[in-house]
């Protein structure tokens, strides 16, 4: 699991912020993730701290982010 804080959700995109100033656009996410985390309307999910993993996939020359678990950082 990495660190990395919800930055938004756009044009079918999850985008991530992770701990070593790295961004991530995932374009999928597992459907139990999202009915825990409301990512697409929640705005309160917005700059939240989250545990998350994450699957790398290949087709070609193309290559996918899949959010396989989030586990929202207690402040």
């Amino acid at each position: 699991m990495r660190t990395a804080i919800f930055k938004s959700y756009e044009e079918g995109y999850y985008k991530f912020w992770f701990e070593n100033g790295e961004e991530l656009m995932f374009e999928d996410v597992h459907p139990r993730v999202l009915k825990q985390f409301n990512l697409k309307e929640d705005e309160n999910l917005v700059d939240q701290e989250f545990k998350i993993t994450f699957v790398e996939d290949e087709d070609g020359d193309d290559v996918f982010y899949r959010v396989e678990s989030l586990k929202l950082i207690a402040v």
